[in-house]
C-alpha cells in the first residue's frame, strides 16, 4: 500500500491535483465518504481545536440522510467537494451513468447547501480518462499525495499514525475518512497527527 504517492506517478496524470507545490508549511487535510453522524461531528471538533480547515469530499446519499451534519461542516468554513452520489467506482461504471451519479451528488449539495461544488474526488481514486475529461469541464479533480489508510481494519492505529506522519510533506494533500469503517483508526490518529504537525509549526488549510 502506497502511503505517499511518488512525484513520478503524479506526473503520469497531470490533469489531477495531487499536492500544492508551495514551500510554506501548509498541509491540506481532506476527509472522504461523509457526512456521517458522530464521526463527522467529532472530526469538526478536532479541527476546531487546532484552528484547522479541511476539505470534505461528500457522498450525495449521506448528505440526504444527514443534512444537519452537512450544514455544520459548511458553517465551520470547510471546503465541500463531490464524491459521487453512491460512492461509485469509475473503473466499474460506464461513462454516462458515472457522470450522472456525479451530477446527482452536485444537485443534492446545491439543494441542501445552496452552492455547487467546484472540486471532485473519484472514489478509490479510480476513474477512466474519458470520465475525467468530461468532469474537468466542471470540476477540479483532486487526488492526494498522502493516503492515511485509516479505513484498513488490519492496520494498527499506531502504525497508521506513524506511516501518515512519515509520508507528509509541505503542501501535502492528505486523505482521511469520516466514516464508521475508519472510526477506530481515525480517533487515534487524527488528534495526534494534528498535534504533531502543529508543534512543528504547520497550519492546516482547505483547498
Amino acid at each position: 500500500m502506497l502511503h505517499k504517492i511518488p512525484r513520478w506517478f503524479q506526473k503520469l496524470f497531470p490533469g489531477y491535483v495531487w499536492q500544492i507545490n508551495k514551500p510554506e508549511k501548509h498541509i491540506y487535510l481532506s476527509f472522504d465518504d461523509g457526512p456521517v453522524p458522530e464521526v463527522t461531528d467529532w472530526v469538526l471538533e478536532q479541527l476546531h481545536t487546532y484552528q484547522a480547515k479541511a476539505s470534505f469530499f461528500m457522498v450525495g446519499q449521506n448528505i440526504q440522510r444527514n443534512p444537519q451534519v452537512f450544514s455544520r461542516v459548511k458553517a465551520a468554513g470547510h471546503t465541500l467537494g463531490n464524491h459521487t452520489h453512491q460512492h461509485v467506482k469509475g473503473w466499474g461504471t460506464a461513462t454516462a451513468p458515472y457522470l450522472a451519479n456525479v451530477a446527482a451528488c452536485s444537485r443534492v449539495m446545491q439543494n441542501v447547501g445552496g452552492e455547487k461544488p467546484a472540486l471532485f474526488r473519484p472514489p478509490y481514486g479510480r476513474i477512466f480518462p474519458a470520465q475525467a475529461r468530461e468532469l474537468r469541464k466542471h470540476y477540479d479533480i483532486v487526488m492526494w499525495s498522502v493516503l492515511s489508510a485509516d479505513y484498513n481494519a488490519r492496520l494498527a492505529p499506531e502504525i497508521c499514525l506513524q506511516n501518515t506522519i512519515k509520508a507528509t510533506h509541505p503542501g501535502a494533500i492528505v486523505v482521511f475518512h469520516d466514516s464508521q469503517k475508519a472510526k477506530k483508526n481515525l480517533e487515534y490518529v487524527l488528534p495526534r497527527y494534528l498535534a504533531h504537525f502543529s508543534n512543528l509549526g504547520y497550519t492546516f488549510k482547505a483547498l
